[in-house]
């Protein structure tokens, strides 16, 4: 999309492009749901990235977006969100990140990979396979293999790749966190980077699963989406989370909870402008663990040695409960210690428990419940609660919930 391009005065409002997604295309309705949306007049065109706190943000701007005709409009949305379904936010990983000409070849790769779905939806001017000669429905790994072979190694001048088309939006965010700063490796907080990347997905996921099931029950759900790209979202759909990543993310948030401005510390995203930010590198985090005995010594035995690794980072106090939590058995896990999964109690399960002893003690950060989702669903928790199961938890929960739930897998212990 050229730069060059006249802004349009025209009041844009995205929810009205939102809508018409909701009653026409149930499938990317649901997406939407997930992603945060933001007009910005600093970002030229659209884009979508990783938060900090492990959600997708889309940034768009206003004026811009009123150039487009309505359907260019939701086809840029869609766009937006086949790069969340492609997994391409932060998949590059295997070059070295001030290689602009790599980074280039990536980001046509990207594009080519979504915008052959989305032919007639979006301006001619933007890269297309057939434009290179290329055939449709690859993967951005197949078109990156295919332009080296035809093109040869990226160069720093390579200009002439324009001649093909134009990138449909900004993609500079992925690689960074909120402050600039690149994801990969270890974070301010003592967090792996991707820690917010795993989070982000496994949200998608869940909004995923619930649009293909609207999607299922309309006669148009899907729209004009072709049968390879349904396989590939039902793959997604079924793909497992780095469940501990989750973890780490949500204690990291927690940690979050403690930090603040800095005039002292330059902000990297915006330097000079804003402060930058000091934390306080602690997080006191409940463990509500379900004593009924339909939660596996397994499930507890995987569980208790992830938190084994991540007591460095937090303090735990681990809340046994079954139908009502008994403060003689409640204990204080400090940064350091070692402990071993054992039950203390016997009984049914109720969630009013836990969330209710939380709710009373304002020093607890978040709420992390481990149970096997076999209850019904509790009252409102005044903390963010992460809710961790096995499989069959996961997928046949007794109750539907927004906040996340994730399976812990013994595939993905070390």
């Amino acid at each position: 999309m050229s730069a060059a391009v006249d802004m349009s005065k025209t009041e844009y409002n995205l929810e009205n492009d939102v809508f018409r997604l909701l009653r026409e295309e149930p499938f990317f309705a649901a997406i939407s749901r997930c992603v945060e949306k933001q007009a910005s007049k600093s970002c030229p065109t659209a884009s979508v990235r990783i938060t900090d706190d492990g959600y997708y943000k889309m940034e768009y701007n206003p004026e811009w977006m009123a150039t487009l005709p309505d359907n260019h409009r939701r086809g840029i949305l869609k766009h937006e969100f086949y790069h969340l379904l492609f997994e391409h936010c932060g998949a590059r990983s295997d070059y070295d990140k001030t290689d602009t000409a790599m980074h280039k070849r990536y980001n046509i790769a990207f594009d080519l990979a979504i915008n052959c779905n989305l032919k007639g939806e979006l301006p001619e001017n933007l890269f297309f396979p057939d434009r290179m000669g290329f055939p449709d429905y690859l993967s951005a790994e197949q078109y990156l293999a295919m332009m080296e072979e035809k093109f040869g190694k990226p160069k720093p001048e390579e200009g002439d790749m324009e001649r093909f088309g134009q990138l449909a939006d900004d993609h500079d965010g992925w690689d960074k966190d909120e402050n600039g700063n690149p994801r990969d490796g270890q974070g301010s907080n003592g967090m792996q980077g991707d820690a917010a990347g795993a989070i982000a997905k496994e949200r998608l996921r869940e909004a995923a699963r619930k649009g293909a099931e609207a999607a299922a029950k309309s006669s148009n759900g899907w729209g004009n989406m072709s049968n390879s790209i349904r396989e590939m979202i039902m793959r997604f759909i079924n793909g497992s989370v780095d469940w501990r990543a989750v973890l780490r993310n949500f204690i990291g948030n927690a940690q979050r909870a403690n930090r603040s401005n800095s005039i002292k510390r330059i902000n990297r995203r915006f330097p000079y402008i804003h402060p930058g930010r000091k934390t306080n590198h602690t997080a006191h985090i409940a463990i509500a663990i379900d004593q009924s005995g339909s939660v596996s010594d397994e499930l507890l035995g995987l569980f208790f040695a992830e938190l084994n690794g991540l007591a460095k980072l937090a303090t735990f106090t681990v809340v046994p409960f079954d139908t009502r939590v008994d403060d003689t058995k409640i204990h204080t896990w400090k940064k350091g210690q070692r402990f071993k999964p054992e039950r203390v109690l016997c009984g049914g399960t109720c969630f009013d428990a836990p969330t209710k002893w939380v709710n009373e003690h304002p020093e607890i950060d978040g709420l992390i419940v481990l149970t096997d989702m076999e209850a019904p669903a509790p009252s409102p928790c005044k903390r963010r609660r992460l809710w961790m199961t096995d499989e069959n938890g996961k997928n046949n929960p007794f109750f539907q919930t927004d906040e996340l739930v994730v399976a812990v897998r013994k595939l993905n212990v070390d």
